[in-house]
């Protein structure tokens, strides 16, 4: 029967149907923010500002005289009449500045001529709004940076009258400096209650030659940075007593004053572009600073502009974050200069000038003393050519999002414009003829940018909303500072743009969501500090604590606003608020309400700050009880094979441990590498471990220990030593250092090689474990191959060592498990009985490969039941397994170790990263290319310089860097090339536990901080003595190559279980542990019923921590003396 048809006019339906409507936007109107267009942008019609940074080019200014012509202006806004609403400063490079008065719903006043702080031709930089007098009144101080006259650097500083009128005192006040200068940030550093300024300078000059040499260790008065105390009426430089670099090379763009750790003093970060690395200034307290960065921070950008400091993640300690120039977008990933020769990169480092890598870096404060840089794990390492990065809750969630301005008006660094000046210039020298920059500039093309808004997802992560939130037009953008210019309770943001009128962004969340609740906060300090510069800002509601620095100077040659704005999602009440002013004093609210507007001043409650003493650490750093060094032979694999994208050769420290010599104590071996042999070490009764005197095998002195493993080989009573040979760069194929080594022990701890026990190995191998495979009696070995030397990706062979009884093996593997063979780059296996029918089943992992499961059959067979096992494969870059039962149901459940997701590399089912390989321009060796996904796109990973010199013969295909920028795999070779290639992928590269269900292997997730770095050790036990497990990771990885940067976020991470499979993150101040390079093994040994942990780290040695789980007072005897630093 046929329905009738319904009208949407009639009745009820109508009825419903607005109902419905109404229900539709009530859901969106309260979404939170995240799929509304959250900024709307205010026109100049009706705002009034129609500033316009306007640059222009001519014959002598032009961005090849002026190299940073197109660095853009800062933005300033305070209150100037306190009238309660901020204004607005604008510095105009070129031309002149301008103060706009807020005369309230978005619309503003030029009062620029009424103020009199236009300022004066000459090339203007950054500004601070500050009250330098102690008035109550905002002042401001601009930066100037003429690259012609020394006067006509010289800074300005306008002393405001409370009329809306100032006059310009910078030269009363002693600050009037004629470097090229930055920014002032003020600030109380020596907490004497007024406002000292670090002054930030850079550098008009490239340097070069002895000229660069001299940079680095002699002060220059117009390039270097600056430190001025406040005297009361006058400023005093104070640079060179307070310990502050004022070198010419610094190239300072970027400030950031923070307490970075929490010690109640401000300490300062400072970005510097171009080679010089970032200055990190901790507060002595007496006057003094200390650049501590190399102690803190493992690495940094390569060319910062802007930082910030701000606590992101709401542990109340203040993270870090810089911004440098790597596109997202594929093109100009390619096109745009970057650094990518590794020898320059390791001569660079060698030189002193540190690990830098070009993208912004997020370092995560760990609380401890240390940095975790996990930028690109976050989603926000790629943003373009940028700026400003200040953090702030634009969507009153609680959490603190992340804004970066964007864009050069000039393609500089376009590697074929680059490559067109050097030739243009090389072609003047030899006629003497002047270059015409003019001419050469009208080659440089222009590429318009959007600026970028990211969303804090809480979990460490961030989610790009810039085309969501309203920040989809491209153009160019420098300063920024945001306020909530309406104070209608969400924070509005004000941007410079090059050549194109300012941007005001109104900010909608309270119209969209009314319960995005939030307060402001003014404070009122005392004596000259009277907005409390450097004040703590600590807020408690139900969802948790919150935290800010009070510091106006943030991100790139701007000022934001002093008046404080916390989100408070739709919390109706804050449980307290604690101010600690600087000097120490402490002021508390309780039972604050919402949406307002509040001034806290100071008083004295007679509280005062008292530092947190550091938790107590479970495991305690100590002199380490086996003396080894390890030493890598160095080596440059990318002189082999240059498209890899990290170096192969580095494998140890691995470590073995067993009683050798029958008394009752475990002994340890350490492997070694090529010309640095492992060695064997006998534990005393004093618990302390020394070499032996009958573990010496010259012949071996070329071998490189790619794993090792006590059993007991020819069933005898004692632990026999089985090393596997591994190895990449130093040998060739079938290199007769590859073969493995059998050490047969005499009960004793004396040691001799096996002649003749092995079959011909002659492979580069990644582990070995011993199981007695068949239940014969004896203990039999899989032994995993790795990689062909030379000739990445192709696999080498395992194989599964057959024990006759007497200690010789034969390999079983053909028959046992022909598709193991050569079943991919295996880097690690374990043995676990996972369908409990009582034979010992193997599980391998490797790197791009899938998780893969044998079932023993009996002892004769094993057959793969992957696929049984996994509803996916689960294909990543592996390097390491363990086994272990953490949910407590009797199946053996397994932890895998993978690369991570704090890198550049991204891989999923739908976007995998593949790997094509085969000797694609028929020279004789192979090539492998690696392919990613950008932006939805698959493109090879290789830039058109790692490409040619694999590929030479490529150069006519590729004559240009433009030609090569859009190409995919498939605009390179044919479709039979491709055909006919191996292809390789992976899906995963997250570490992860797979939980045992009895027939299937499921995966759980860890908390984020497992996915920091590679993982290449684990280690199982329980720390607490709770009866679950926990889990200790490590690992990173430095050798990589030099576009993908160090991967070094790991200190080394206790993980607490649940017993139920579940495992939460134990913070590094809690835990302990500080492990600092490539950790590549780890250990726990019982010496005297106490625990101590060995980790092996590449090219150091064995870092050693005693774990202080006990309550007794027992010592075991060894030093537990805290390793001096």
């Amino acid at each position: 029967m046929k329905r009738p048809a319904l009208s949407f006019y009639s009745g009820k339906y109508k009825v419903a149907l607005l109902k419905w409507l109404w229900l539709i936007i009530l859901v969106i109107a309260t979404s939170g923010g995240k799929d509304i267009k959250l900024f709307k942008p205010v026109p100049a019609s009706k705002s009034g500002i129609t500033f316009k940074n306007v640059i222009t080019e001519n014959v002598h200014h032009n961005a090849l005289t002026h190299e940073n012509l197109y660095n853009g202006g800062g933005v300033a806004v305070g209150d100037i009449n306190n009238d309660g609403l901020d204004d607005i400063f604008f510095i105009s490079n070129m031309g002149y500045n301008k103060l706009y008065l807020n005369l309230g719903n978005f619309k503003f006043r030029d009062i620029t001529d009424i103020a009199g702080v236009a300022g004066r031709p000459g090339w203007k930089t950054g500004v601070t709004m500050v009250d330098i007098n102690g008035d109550n009144l905002l002042d401001i101080y601009v930066c100037y940076c003429t690259k012609e006259t020394v006067e006509g650097r010289r800074n300005e500083l306008y002393i405001n009258h409370g009329d809306l009128k100032f006059t310009e005192e910078a030269a009363k006040w002693g600050i009037d400096v004629p470097t090229y200068s930055t920014l002032g940030a003020f600030f109380d550093y020596d907490l004497d209650g007024d406002l000292d300024m670090f002054l930030v300078a850079t550098n008009t000059k490239v340097l070069r030659g002895m000229e660069f040499e001299s940079a680095r260790v002699d002060d220059d008065p117009y390039a270097g940075d600056k430190l001025f105390r406040n005297d009361g009426d006058h400023f005093t430089e104070v640079t060179s007593q307070a310990g502050i670099i004022s070198t010419g090379i610094g190239y300072g763009l970027g400030i950031a004053i923070a307490d970075i750790n929490k010690d109640g003093w401000p300490d300062i970060y400072i970005t510097n572009d171009y080679i010089e690395p970032d200055y990190l200034y901790i507060n002595n307290g007496d006057g003094t600073f200390t650049n501590r960065m190399t102690e803190h921070v493992l690495h940094n950008s390569q060319s910062a502009m802007g930082n910030e400091i701000n606590d992101f993640n709401n542990d109340t300690w203040p993270d870090i974050i810089t911004a440098d120039m790597l596109s997202e977008d594929n093109r100009r990933l390619k096109l745009l200069y970057g650094q990518e020769n590794y020898l320059e990169y390791a001569l660079q480092v060698m030189q002193g000038f540190y690990h830098s890598t070009m993208r912004n870096m997020l370092q995560l404060n760990n609380a401890n003393g240390t940095f975790s840089e996990i930028g690109q794990l976050a989603c926000v390492s790629n943003t373009d050519w940028s700026w400003a990065p200040p953090f702030a809750d634009f969507d009153n969630d609680g959490w603190k999002d992340l804004f970066v301005t964007n864009g050069y008006f000039r393609d500089y660094t376009d590697r074929d414009f680059l490559k067109m000046k050097n030739d243009y210039y090389l072609e003047k020298s030899k006629t003497k003829e002047p270059a015409d920059t003019f001419w050469l500039t009208s080659f440089m093309t222009s590429t318009p940018v959007h600026n970028y808004i990211f969303k804090n997802n809480k979990d460490l992560t961030f989610t790009d909303k810039s085309k969501v939130w309203g920040f989809a037009k491209k153009g160019f953008s420098n300063g920024a500072a945001y306020s909530d210019l309406d104070n209608d309770g969400d924070l509005d943001l004000i941007v410079s743009n090059q050549n194109e009128t300012a941007s005001i962004f109104r900010n909608m969340i309270r119209e969209h969501n009314p319960k995005a609740n939030y307060i402001s906060i003014r404070l009122k300090g005392p004596g000259k500090n009277t907005a409390g510069l450097c004040s703590k800002i600590y807020l408690y509601t139900k969802y948790g604590v919150q935290y800010q620095e009070q510091m106006p100077s943030r991100g790139y040659q701007s000022c934001v606003t002093t008046q404080l704005h916390f989100g408070l999602a739709d919390a109706e009440i804050i449980d307290s608020i604690r101010v600690e002013w600087p000097g120490g004093n402490v002021n508390l609210l309780t039972e604050v309400g919402v949406n307002q507007i509040i001034t806290i001043e100071w008083h004295d409650q007679n509280r005062r700050f008292i530092p947190e003493p550091p938790p107590e650490r479970l495991f305690i750093p100590v002199e380490s009880i086996v003396p080894y060094e390890h030493t890598e032979y160095g080596s440059n694999d990318f002189s082999r094979q240059p498209l890899l994208t990290s170096m192969l050769s580095p494998v140890g420290p691995v470590m073995a441990t067993a009683d050798v010599n029958g008394d009752g104590l475990t002994d340890i071996y350490v492997g070694g590498t090529i010309e640095s042999p492992g060695k064997l070490f006998i534990q005393g009764d004093d618990g302390y471990f020394r070499p032996s005197r009958f573990f010496n095998f010259p012949e071996d002195l070329n071998c490189t220990d790619g794993d090792a493993v006590f059993f007991d080989a020819d069933n005898d009573g004692d632990q026999d030593l089985y090393i596997a040979s591994g190895g990449y760069h130093e040998y060739d194929v079938r290199d007769r250092a590859l073969q493995d080594r059998l050490y047969i022990n005499d009960g004793t701890g004396k040691f001799k090689k096996a002649a003749g026990a092995l079959p011909p190995m002659l492979t580069s191998k990644s582990c070995v474990r011993p199981v007695d495979i068949d239940k014969d009696g004896d203990i039999d070995l899989f032994v995993g191959g790795w990689v062909m030397p030379g000739e990445y990706p192709l696999p080498q062979e395992s194989f599964i060592l057959l024990n006759d009884g007497n200690g010789k093996f034969v390999n079983a593997a053909p028959a046992m498990i022909p598709a193991l063979s050569k079943g991919g780059m295996i880097t690690d296996a374990a043995w676990a009985d996972i369908n409990n029918d009582s034979w010992p089943d193997l599980i391998t992992v490797g790197e791009f490969m899938p998780i893969r499961v044998f079932l023993n059959d009996n002892g004769k067979i094993l057959r793969e039941a992957t696929k049984t096992w996994f509803d996916v494969p689960e294909t990543g870059f592996w390097n390491k397994i363990t086994v272990c039962d953490f949910d407590h149901d009797g199946n053996p459940d397994f932890i895998a170790g993978n690369f991570g997701l704090n890198s550049q590399l991204k891989a999923s089912v739908k976007e995998p990263i593949e790997l094509y390989f085969k000797d694609f321009d028929n020279n004789g060796t192979i090539d492998p290319i690696i392919t990613y996904y950008i932006l939805g796109q698959s493109y090879p990973f290789p830039s058109r310089n790692e490409f040619l010199t694999q590929m030479p013969s490529m150069r006519n295909k590729f004559p240009t860097y433009a030609s090569y920028a859009d190409a995919k795999l498939t605009d390179i070779f044919s479709p039979e090339d491709l055909q006919s290639a191996t292809k390789y992928t992976a899906t995963e590269l997250r570490t992860l536990v797979f939980k045992n269900t009895g027939s299937k292997f499921v995966k759980s997730l860890l908390p984020m901080e497992a996915q920091f770095a590679p993982v290449y050790a684990i280690e199982i036990l329980d720390y607490n003595n709770d009866g679950n497990e926990d889990i200790i990771l490590a690992g990173n990885k430095n050798a990589m190559c030099v576009r993908l940067g160090v991967m070094d976020a790991s200190y080394g991470q206790l993980f607490e279980g649940d017993g139920k499979g579940n495992f939460k993150f134990v913070p590094q101040p809690v835990s302990g542990l500080n492990m600092v390079g490539d950790v590549r093994s780890l250990k726990v040994l019982t010496i005297k019923d106490h625990q101590f942990l060995l980790a092996g780290i590449n090219n150091i040695g064995i870092v050693t921590y005693f774990l202080d789980n006990t309550s007794s007072g027992k010592t075991s005897g060894v030093s537990t003396r805290p390793k001096q630093p």
